[in-house]
Formats: structure tokens, C-alpha cells, sequence
């Protein structure tokens, strides 16, 4: 089966047809690095990287380029508030940046050019559309001339008329028409800047992706992406440039849906927005991605605590099926035989291949975790089920791989995840230790009561007590 895709341009799913057989190309917007990270951009991170992972599983070549904005207006004001070159609180939160993915287990790209590594290549596009007579300079400044590019509007599906009436139109009298938009910006006082034809100044930012992504992948690729705030009017910026110099640009256009908090768009301009960091301090990185894949890409999602807590807990329920196959020490004479979950990987593949459904997608995996306790229960009698607990425990992993999801080592992930709730539940780990240890003497005794006195103490401060034999006693915290 074929993958089908969202194409926006279309506004219809469409199979994926790459530029060249076999090798598919992808462009994906990256941050504008003057702040760390929101959960919005990892909502973006986390799907784009989840398609890949998904083109790489049907045995396609993926070459994927994601650039890092690190010249912008925000990014030289809030230096010029810290005292810091432009450049230099631009690295800081490129490194915060790859801190936050390498926590969510995204791929690094391919490729993840930086907007001042190609000045040149953007004065030379800029210069092109002057001389095809779609942009014009006026007072160091170059602006793209929409009405010359009829087409104009086609990805957003608006109309130039009510276009200039937006609110989103930055007035200025020197643009022959309000939605023309800056191709290069004359530099202000105390401002970073090159030289050009049309004096000191840097470019605008929708120059920028246009130039990198045709450096990088050609005048034709295959998918361009990012989150749906740059329909319009960066990613419509960015057509009509490339057209204009005769590009094919991108075959397909995918978007990702915003994260809502109150059902409200989370930004920062409406300061109701958490930093990935934020939010990783209170909850695993597995468990942030399963919610951010728990809704269609395309869908608004809604963050909220509750929500997380639940992502936790099935992700829990399903890293604990994992760990108690691993437990019964299955080796090569139980490898697991395929056949016995070619259905559920099937319908899987199915679910991935129809748009990226990752909500249905991840309803299989946990189908087959169903399907995995229930041979765990049956080997406890018969030993015999062994095989079909090693296939469907591979079913699991190598699902989960392609979501980035359950490929952790079972004990390591509780311990994270118990490190975790015993920062935010302020308890100290030694002394759960103690009142175990002080549990297991009064048991010794035939103390039952200060037994259970202890047991209902932690269990009342969100510390669940697990009886093992031979005197052992595992603990956990509640989610």
C-alpha cells in the first residue's frame, strides 16, 4: 500500500510519489532560535520525525533537511536585552534546541542549515527576482511584488482582495501594494548587516527557506512541512519567490495542527505556552511524545496534565508487559516467528500509511499489548506460549520504533519515571527505603499492624508497595 499524505495545496489526500523512485526529499521548517523551545514546536519535531521514521520503515532513502532561523528581529532585540552578539544567544538556544530533541528521541536531519551561513545565495535569488521583474527596491530595502504572481494566495486558499484588508499586513506607503512583503531589509543602527546592491542590510525571513531548501534537495522535492501557522504567509512567501525563478518547489505540503491550551492556541504571544523543558521536568520524554501522537497530526490537540497522566499510565501498562516478557528470559530457542502478528503489523502499516494516523496506529499497539498479557497469564501455566509471547513482545518494540515509542529498557524507564514523580511529590527516596526496610522487620515480627500501618503511610503519600517472593518488595509511584 501506498502512503497517502495531506497535501494543504490540494486540500486532499494524495499517494506519495517521489521526485526520484525510491528517494524521498523532505523540507522541514525549523525554530527561530531567540527562546527555548515550546510544546508547540515539539508537537511539530515529533511528527515530522515520526514520518520519517515511517518513510525509512517502508525501505525508503530519506534525505531530510531542517533549517535553524538564527537572524531575526526577536533574536536581535532579545540579545541587545542581554548583552549578548546575536549569534551568540542565537547558539545558546540552538543548543537548548538539540538538548529538547535528543530528550523527545528525535532524528537529527540530514542536513540543518542556518539562515547566516547563506547570505550570499540570498542576495543572488533576490537580485534574480528583481531583474524577472517581481521585486523592487526602495530605500535600501527589496520588496516581492504580489501582484505580479497570480497564483498568489493558493496554499492558504485566500483571496488577494481580502488579503489586504488582514490585519496580519504590515502597513508601509513605499510598498506599491500592502501585501508586498521585505526580500531584504535595510539595516538599522546597532543592527548585524551585509553588504548588497541595495546597500547594508539582511534579508527577510521568508527568503530564507526558499534559498536552502533549493541549495539543498533541487528546484523539485518531494514535502515540505511544518506547523499549520506557517500556511500563510511564510509558506505562501516562500511559492511565490521559488515560482517566480521558475522552481517546481514542493510536490506536497504537510502541516501539523496546533496544541491548545483551554482550547485556545497555545503561543507566546498570548503567554499561555510551557517550554519543553518545562514540561519534561515533570513528565518522561516518552510520555510527552505518546500525547502529542494520541490525536491526527492535522487535529488540534489540548495539553493538559490529566491528558499527560493518562499517556503515562497506558505507556506504563505497556513498558511493564515488555519487562515482565524480558523477565522470563526468552532466548534464541523462543525467537519470535512473525506470522503470528502479521495482522496487527498489518493493520498498523495501514493506519500509518493513511495520512499518518498515529492515533489508530498506536490503537494496534496497544491491541497487541492486550494480546501480550493475556500469553504472559497463559505461559504462567504453559510454558509453551513462550514463542508467541517472544513474537508478539518483537510486535510491540518494532511498532513502537517507528513512533519513537517503547524502545527504552524497561528498567531504566521506570526509573526514570519514579526519579521523576519523587521530585515532583518532594519525597526522599532514602527514607521510602527505611519505612521498607522498618515494613519488612515488623513483618519478620509478626507485626502485621505497623506492617500495614507503613504500607498505608506510603500509599497515602502516592507510593505503591509490590510483594515479591523471597522477601523481596518492589516499589512505584502512581501516576
Amino acid at each position: 500500500m501506498s502512503l497517502f499524505l495531506y497535501n494543504t495545496m490540494t486540500n486532499r489526500k494524495e499517494p506519495l510519489v517521489p521526485v526520484e523512485a525510491g528517494k524521498v526529499k523532505i523540507y522541514v521548517c525549523g525554530p527561530t532560535v531567540y527562546d527555548h523551545g515550546h510544546i508547540g514546536h515539539a508537537r511539530a519535531m515529533v511528527v515530522f520525525d515520526v514520518l520519517i521514521r515511517h518513510l525509512k520503515a517502508m525501505g525508503l532513502e530519506v534525505v531530510y533537511v531542517r533549517n535553524i532561523t538564527d537572524l531575526d528581529d526577536k533574536i536581535i532585540n532579545r540579545a541587545r536585552l542581554q548583552g549578548l552578539d546575536y549569534l551568540q544567544l542565537a547558539e545558546n538556544f540552538i543548543n537548548s534546541f538539540h538538548e529538547d530533541m535528543e530528550a523527545l528521541g528525535a532524528l537529527r536531519p540530514d542536513l540543518e542549515p542556518r539562515a547566516t551561513e547563506h547570505i550570499d545565495q540570498m542576495i543572488a535569488d533576490i537580485q534574480a527576482l528583481i531583474e524577472a521583474g517581481y521585486a523592487y527596491p526602495v530605500d535600501g530595502d527589496v520588496y516581492y511584488e504580489v501582484g505580479r504572481f497570480p497564483s498568489y494566495g493558493r496554499l492558504s486558499g485566500r483571496n488577494i482582495d481580502e488579503m489586504k484588508a488582514g490585519a496580519r499586513i504590515e502597513i508601509d506607503e513605499r510598498k506599491r501594494n500592502p501585501l508586498d512583503f521585505a526580500l531584504w531589509k535595510k539595516s538599522k543602527p546597532g543592527e548585524p548587516w551585509w553588504p548588497s546592491p541595495w546597500g547594508q542590510g539582511r534579508p527577510g525571513w521568508h527568503t530564507e527557506c526558499s534559498v536552502m531548501s533549493h541549495r539543498y534537495l533541487g528546484a523539485e522535492f518531494d514535502i515540505h512541512g511544518g506547523g499549520h501557522d506557517l500556511v500563510f504567509p511564510h509558506h505562501e512567501n516562500e511559492i511565490a519567490q521559488a515560482e517566480a525563478l521558475g522552481r517546481n518547489f514542493a510536490r506536497c505540503w504537510v502541516h501539523n495542527g496546533f496544541v491548545r491550551i483551554n482550547h485556545q492556541k497555545m503561543s507566546k504571544s498570548l503567554n499561555n505556552f510551557f517550554t519543553i523543558k518545562e514540561v519534561l521536568a515533570r513528565f518522561h520524554p516518552e510520555v510527552l511524545r505518546l500525547f502529542l501522537l494520541s490525536k491526527h497530526y492535522r487535529s488540534p490537540i489540548d495539553f493538559s496534565d490529566e491528558a499527560l497522566s493518562e499517556a503515562g499510565r497506558s505507556l506504563d501498562r505497556a513498558y511493564r508487559a515488555l519487562q515482565e516478557a524480558e523477565q522470563l528470559g526468552l532466548g534464541p530457542e523462543t525467537s519470535a516467528p512473525q506470522a503470528e502478528t502479521d495482522k496487527i503489523r498489518s493493520l498498523f502499516r495501514e493506519a500509518m500509511n493513511d495520512d499518518l494516523n498515529t492515533a489508530k496506529a498506536l490503537g494496534h499497539i496497544f491491541e497487541a499489548v492486550r494480546e501480550l498479557y493475556r500469553l504472559l497469564d497463559e505461559t504462567k501455566t504453559d510454558r509453551r506460549h513462550l514463542k508467541e509471547v517472544s513474537a508478539w513482545a518483537k510486535a510491540v518494540k518494532d511498532m513502537g520504533l517507528v513512533l519513537g515509542l517503547l524502545n527504552l529498557d524497561p528498567a531504566e524507564y521506570f526509573a526514570a519515571r519514579r526519579s521523576l514523580a519523587l521530585d515532583q511529590m518532594e519525597l526522599d527516596r532514602e527514607k521510602i527505603e527505611e519505612l521498607i526496610k522498618a515494613r519488612a522487620e515488623a513483618r519478620a515480627r509478626k507485626n502485621f499492624a505497623e506492617a500495614d500501618r507503613i504500607r498505608d503511610e506510603l500509599k497515602a503519600r502516592g507510593v505503591i508497595l509490590e510483594d515479591l517472593g523471597g522477601g523481596e518488595t518492589k516499589w512505584h509511584i502512581v501516576s
